[in-house]
């Protein structure tokens, strides 16, 4: 039924001469060039760095600059090997095989000189291993260990040099523990297209700063911590509300319920020692009542109810601008569930903040419900119900302090927590959560479906979102367009698609919106342009196109994520990441969603059932507009 058109491929990289992605190696494989590492011969195609060439032969070479999803920097020097016939140790990342050389990885020279640079890393890098938040999982500390470290043979110091920059509400940057490998710079320029980090000053005055040095706090960091989890140290973590959170468990004043994403639940079996992708989703819930929360839900209940307020929205838009003739109507209509990538439209194109859906984010729509129907139906308190989110993203905790989000009359979510932060303090209560027996998520937002899992892969959103409106506007289910409901052409981790869906057959107008268009005949024969981008970096293209007049300017309706991968990727996530660790959970994500008994968000009896005895109105009505929009909308027009 539908056509895809890939315009991009993979995690943007920038340029370089010496460094080329999987691919463009593979292509070179007609051109094999003969290499010997430590005694093993082997061709490899023309090109291959000797990093990963070493790696082809199973021969570990040690980095910390380096990272699969950055351009090469060589800056640290870690990798150095020696090269026969060459006077000087070469750093095997940077270093294309052109020619047949012969290579040597573990000499005492080599061992020599890689020990040497970490000392001298260790002399810049200041503060205690014990109390930093990276302990057992900093590449620099498994460095020392594998080299010998025993002492600080160019000094060391535990005294702080610089203030802990807490500007923001999502990012700290601890500048004493930085190793300047580059590695943030790379990925806030290179893999997301913002540019907030830059080299500052020249040899032992290098630094890593902001613009005129100002707080991150100050400057047009989206918040998606991408920096984060490429950080090889404890110099950029997120602000964690660990302790806050259990304040309020120890408080029997508070009723304190979490709701979790699916992206996290993808991950977190990876901070107890379990393989990427493994699911622990009701293993978790047992565990998250253990700790001692009130409640467990699951944010797929709204991602559902999301799925029908967007829906229904881009509904009105487009009756609008075909049938009433609008051209104010602003297309196509962009996805806001990324608080990332809102925030990066705000900053980078403010013009185009029309086109933003104003439904809100299911952890900020989940956050209005827990406080208005939940409290009402449990005769609760608002103001004693403390909500926590467990989110991929570090973005998160920026939106739900954002000044807008008190629809409930009350800040509507209290905490945003990542992954890692969770699992600590899972660890901190004593639990190990693989050994968990199973339980269900608590009523009455208990039931979800497989299109609220998939919201954490990039696509996903999109992908419930077609199984819906197909559905709404055809009349018939999505299994006879697209096998099982996988609707595949959406799917996968290029960086930019798009999807042509002709609509060849229209049905009766649902129940649900029946007061809001008359009838699809105005929609038969079209074709639906809808696009997908995940980083914000491919975000970038996307709207450069757009402004150009380019093929995603003829969209409808477009899915932004502001991390690579979507929302498994996120910032919050379990490090280290890579995009084989991407796809692995990306595989947890549809393996469950294949697993759930309903698939589309319209068939979820629970989003049925709050639109009967709570939104009234129904989706796009004024209650839903008030709770679960940012600002009121009716028949596309947008009144503030």
């Amino acid at each position: 039924m539908a056509e895809k058109i890939t315009i991009d491929h993979g995690v943007v990289r920038a340029p370089t001469s010496m460094r080329r992605s999987r691919p463009e190696i593979e292509k070179d494989a007609a051109h094999p060039v003969t290499v010997t590492i430590d005694g093993l011969e082997t061709e490899v195609p023309y090109g291959t760095p000797i990093l990963d060439a070493a790696r082809m032969q199973g021969i570990k070479i040690p980095t910390l600059c380096f990272h699969e999803d950055l351009c090469i920097a060589g800056v640290c020097r870690i990798c150095l090997v020696e090269v026969t016939g060459h006077s000087i140790l070469h750093a095997a990342c940077a270093y294309p095989i052109t020619e047949p050389i012969e290579i040597l990885t573990n000499t005492p020279r080599v061992r020599r000189a890689r020990r040497h640079m970490v000392d001298l890393i260790l002399s810049e890098h200041v503060g205690e291993c014990y109390s930093c938040w990276r302990n057992s999982n900093c590449e620099l500390q498994n460095l020392a260990w594998e080299y010998g470290v025993r002492s600080y043979k160019f000094g060391h110091s535990s005294e702080p040099r610089t203030e802990v920059d807490r500007s923001a509400f999502s990012v700290s940057r601890e500048m004493d523990k930085c190793v300047l490998c580059r590695r943030c710079i790379r990925t806030c320029i290179d893999l997301q297209e913002v540019g907030v980090l830059e080299a500052v000053g020249r040899g032992h005055e290098t630094k890593i700063g902001t613009f005129m040095d100002k707080p991150l706090g100050n400057v047009v960091c989206i918040n998606c911590g991408q920096c984060i989890n490429r950080c090889p140290t404890g110099a950029l973590r997120a602000r964690d509300p660990g302790d806050d959170i259990w304040d309020a468990i120890d408080d029997p004043k508070k009723h304190v319920v979490i709701q979790t994403a699916p992206s996290p639940r993808a991950g977190m079996g990876e901070c107890f020692g379990l393989e990427p992708g493994t699911p622990v989703t009701d293993k978790l819930n047992t565990a998250l009542k253990r700790c001692g929360f009130d409640k467990v839900f699951d944010t797929n209940f709204t991602a559902d109810l999301t799925i029908i307020e967007e829906g229904t929205e881009l509904i009105l838009r487009l009756y609008k601008a075909l049938v009433e003739g609008d051209e104010a109507v602003a297309l196509p209509q962009f996805t806001s569930c990324s608080p990332g990538w809102v925030k990066y439209l705000e900053h980078f194109y403010p013009g185009m903040i029309p086109n933003l859906s104003s439904a809100k984010s299911p952890q900020q729509m989940f956050g209005t419900l827990i406080k208005t129907f939940y409290a009402e139906r449990e005769g609760i308190d608002p103001e004693n119900i403390v909500s926590v989110a467990l989110m991929p993203c570090t973005a998160k905790k920026y939106e739900c302090n954002r000044p807008e989000m008190c629809d409930s009359g009350y800040k509507d979510v209290d905490y945003g927590m990542t992954t890692r932060e969770l699992a600590r303090m899972i660890h901190q209560a004593g639990i190990d959560l693989p050994a968990m027996p199973d339980t269900e998520f608590d009523d009455p937002f208990g039931g979800a479906t497989g299109s609220g899992v998939i919201f954490g892969a990039t696509g996903g959103v999109m992908e419930s979102a077609l199984r819906c409106v197909i559905e709404l506007v055809t009349g018939k289910t999505v299994e006879n367009f697209y096998d099982h409901a996988d609707i595949i052409p959406v799917r996968g981790m290029e960086g930019l698609r798009l999807v042509e869906i002709p609509i060849t057959e229209v049905g009766p107008v649902p129940d649900i919106i029946k007061h809001l268009v008359p009838n699809w005949d105005w929609l038969l024969g079209a074709k639906l342009r809808v696009g997908v981008a995940h980083g914000t970096a491919n975000a970038h293209k996307v709207m450069e196109d757009i402004k150009a007049g380019g093929p995603f300017s003829e969209c409808h309706f477009i899915e932004f994520m502001a991390c690579p991968g979507g929302c498994l990727g996120g910032g919050g996530q379990p490090i280290p990441t890579s995009p084989e660790i991407r796809k692995k959970r990306a595989e947890a994500i549809y393996a469950e969603d294949r697993g759930c008994e309903v698939r589309k968000s319209h068939e979820n009896p629970a989003v049925t059932k709050i639109y009967g005895e709570f939104l009234t109105d129904g989706p796009c009505g004024e209650k839903s507009h008030h709770l679960l929009h940012t600002h009121y909308v009716a028949r596309g027009k947008y009144i503030d």
